[in-house]
């Protein structure tokens, strides 16, 4: 298989693991459907709630993407992320480094909210995470990676059958 042809792979496996990893805490307690979230990065930390469930996890800050320019800004170079929630991300650099990825290198870029999606699962394979979650504000959403969900209080209908 050419290098190419391996990072390609790594890149679709990395993408599978999170469809999967999502599915399942969906289905467990209701990742996605909560009724709202919360990222503390004073103290690095992912919330999820809904009235009788509150989820919490470490989170990580891989990158901030705007919609209205397609601009990525890396969590390693973020003006906003305190360096210890950036350690997934400087993963996914260490990985562009060794294999001459250039878009993994520089702190802002342009892309896709899809390769955003591609960022965000790597560092979730790399970092061997819980899982990712988009986090909407405007046009601009963080994309974080989060570790060992902690759940409190009572499972969703779906995460009961």
């Amino acid at each position: 298989m050419t290098v190419i042809g391996e990072l390609e792979a790594t890149l679709a496996r990395s993408l599978e693991h999170l469809r999967l990893k999502t599915q399942s805490h969906a289905e467990t307690w209701g990742l996605g459907a909560t009724e709202r979230w919360e990222a503390d990065l004073e103290d690095g930390v992912l919330s999820f709630i809904s009235p009788g469930l509150l989820v919490l996890a470490p989170l990580q800050v891989i990158g901030t993407y705007d919609s209205e320019d397609g601009s990525w800004l890396w969590g390693w170079d973020h003006p906003s992320v305190p360096e210890p929630f950036a350690r997934d991300a400087w993963l996914v650099r260490d990985f562009g480094e060794q294999h001459g990825l250039a878009r993994y290198l520089m702190p802002k870029i342009n892309c896709t909210e899809d390769e955003a999606w591609q960022f965000t699962a790597l560092a979730c394979h790399l970092a061997n995470a819980s899982g990712a979650f988009r986090g909407p504000s405007g046009t601009t959403a963080a994309f974080m990676t989060f570790h060992q969900p902690t759940i409190r209080g009572a499972l969703p209908r779906a995460g009961r059958e």
